[in-house]
């Protein structure tokens, strides 16, 4: 489950990143904030679509306990406006009956000001 998530991330495969999800997931992300429901992360990625035109997030370190994983990894991403992006990140992954059912994202979001607009900078 967490090869498959990064592998549909780093090829831009969100309509089947969005299949690795419950239909009544929690996600709390550093950036869009408290999230329930899988039509709340499709308009999400619609989001992501038009504020990036690459966006890369390779894993460098994987824990998985049971149905919980936790994963470091690099993101490196370009605004829709061509300016890049690069973050440590760290997610935590609950994974029930086969698809992701919460998932913490954590990250420092200095970086991420090119998408935020200049108030983060």
């Amino acid at each position: 489950m967490i090869d498959r998530y990064y592998e549909c991330v780093n090829a831009g495969d969100w309509d089947g990143w969005l299949k690795l999800f419950d239909e009544r997931y929690v996600m709390d992300e550093q950036l869009g904030g408290h999230l329930e429901g899988l039509h709340t992360l499709r308009a999400a990625v619609e989001g992501m679509k038009r504020a990036y035109s690459r966006f890369q997030n390779h894993p460098r370190y994987i824990v998985v306990q049971g149905d919980q994983a936790c994963v470091v990894s690099h993101l490196s991403a370009t605004s829709a406006s061509g300016e890049a992006i690069e973050a440590e990140v760290a997610n935590y992954f609950c994974v029930q009956e086969g698809r992701i059912t919460y998932l913490a994202n954590f990250h420092d979001s200095k970086p991420f000001a090119p998408i935020l607009g200049p108030q983060a900078r």
